[in-house]
């Protein structure tokens, strides 16, 4: 896997102090994404397990609420089994922080085996994630006055609800 950034202290894409990885790679191609370069899967560096490390030594001070998962499209079948080690050393190391993740696809279609981000490691991926951004960015359901999201039509989807009631609840700060 790629990434073409990874951002510390960013409070901008998450509730509170996170750490940000913007993963390589995306099929979506929403028009006007805010960031096209990325959908480019050689775009930015690899990915490495020095990186990794670097990455989860980033969350360790308690005022870093979490982690962050961008893209490109981090539920990209190739993206999403690069993410779920990174996901499951986390989570082992650090029961306090939260996963947000932000996707094209929405919960349903990841839900969908025959939707194309649907892979093996879905299930997992989205099970070790606190807080699902879903839905792709529509220019003409722009909203700058919306938290977290660019378009009314995403929502913010509180996973740990959701899993345990088996319907979609919503984050609510």
């Amino acid at each position: 896997m790629h990434y073409g950034e990874i951002k510390n202290c960013d409070i901008a894409n998450g509730n509170g102090v996170r750490v940000t990885l913007f993963v390589s790679g995306c099929r979506n191609m929403c028009h006007n994404c805010f960031q096209p370069e990325t959908w480019d899967f050689d775009y930015g560096d690899v990915f490495t397990a020095e990186r990794e490390r670097e990455l989860l030594d980033m969350l360790e001070p308690s005022y870093i609420d979490g982690l962050t998962l961008l893209g490109g499209e981090p539920f990209e079948p190739e993206n999403q089994r690069a993410l779920l080690p990174l996901l499951q050393k986390l989570k082992a190391r650090y029961d306090d922080k939260t996963v947000w993740a932000y996707t094209g696809f929405t919960l349903e279609e990841l839900a969908d085996a025959d939707c194309r981000g649907c892979c093996e490691v879905t299930k997992q991926l989205l099970e070790l994630t606190d807080v699902l951004v879903d839905g792709r960015y529509i220019e003409e359901k722009r909203d700058i006055s919306l938290r977290f999201r660019g378009s009314s039509n995403q929502r913010i989807i509180d996973m740990r609800k959701t899993l345990n009631s088996g319907h979609i609840i919503l984050w609510d700060e």
